[in-house]
């Protein structure tokens, strides 16, 4: 099975975080979005991933590293290509034709999920979607008494479907998605000026290939920091038996109320961390009060009293109060 992942996008709603991390590697409970993402799909995808193939702009030697090693802890190999220019979905995974190999799942990287279903490879592609309440805000499917999509409709003025399309998707033929993705390119064919996958998947579904959705239970969006936070609460809930520290570990008069992640080398001193709490690695917390926050490694937080926040790396700050958004290596009151 090979995974592509397109990530060069800029991240703009993520900004200030995204001006020094790109964002799938931003991190929540302790690991980046993009490698929760990879170990959720290698758990539903049934078949060992042995190619990942990430697409990214100009991010640096050491993000491509880190993303190397986020493919290599699932016993994949990791593959960077770049997109040099942003011409939509259907160019980004073109960019990735490499992988484009027998079976391959492409999957959106500001996304987080939660299922039980298993991926039908009876079919020529599954289509991950959840029900929404709003769907003329999104992108849905169609589909008939036999679950085979009908029609992908992109955010409906009028009720057709209320199941989403997450932005994952499997498909049975890498060969038939690149032949597709490639004729869209060679006859110019774009929509509000860029290539589309959901173009490719008509075209194919036009030709009398199968689609089905995949439901999932939860879907969990990246697209801001608020939704991050709330996306970093649902991950510790969910894997709450990855998290539960024993606060005497940590240091003198510590109360962790769970579920919380704290990383390596973190000092904790007359705190109350929690619930929904994360604290990045060689962080260091004394006097405070911080719930369903995130903070990010290497900080130095005290006199501090927070919630709903996320915290970049190397940030410092002395007595405080308030909800935050910072970015890497502010200082407030330090």
């Amino acid at each position: 099975m090979k995974l592509i992942i397109p990530m060069a996008g800029m991240g703009k709603r993520m900004r200030p975080h995204t001006l020094t991390t790109p964002k799938p590697l931003i991190k929540v409970a302790g690991k980046s979005i993009v490698n929760w993402l990879i170990e959720d799909i290698a758990a539903v995808c049934g078949d060992e991933i042995d190619e990942i193939g990430f697409v990214v702009g100009h991010f640096g030697e050491a993000v491509e590293k880190e993303l190397i090693q986020i493919a290599e802890s699932v016993g994949a190999k990791g593959k960077i290509f770049y997109q040099e220019t942003a011409e939509g979905t259907g160019h980004a995974i073109l960019c990735a034709r490499e992988c484009l190999k027998g079976e391959v799942i492409v999957a959106f990287a500001d996304t987080l999920f939660r299922t039980n279903f298993n991926l039908d490879k009876t079919k020529d592609g599954v289509i991950w979607v959840h029900k929404v309440d709003n769907p003329s805000s999104f992108g849905v499917v169609k589909y008939d008494a036999n679950n085979i999509i009908t029609d992908f409709v992109e955010k409906p003025s009028e009720f057709v479907s209320d199941l989403a399309i997450i932005g994952i998707y499997y498909f049975k033929s890498g060969e038939t998605l690149e032949s597709e993705l490639q004729y869209l390119i060679d006859n110019n064919l774009r929509e509000k000026g860029e290539y589309q996958l959901t173009n490719a998947m008509e075209n194919m579904k036009n030709k009398g290939m199968q689609f089905v959705p995949g439901a999932v239970d939860e879907w969990l969006d990246c697209g801001n920091y608020a939704a991050t936070v709330f996306t970093n609460q649902r991950v510790l809930e969910n894997k709450s038996h990855l998290f539960n520290k024993d606060a005497a570990s940590f240091g003198e008069n510590v109360t962790i109320i769970h579920p919380c992640f704290i990383g390596e080398n973190v000092s904790l001193k007359n705190c109350t961390i929690g619930p929904h709490t994360s604290i990045g690695s060689n962080s260091k917390v004394e006097n405070a009060t911080i719930a369903n926050t995130i903070i990010q490694e290497n900080c130095h937080i005290q006199n501090f009293n927070c919630k709903n926040s996320m915290i970049g790396n190397s940030v410092s700050i002395n007595g405080e109060s308030m909800e935050y958004s910072l970015s890497d290596f502010s200082s407030i009151g330090a």
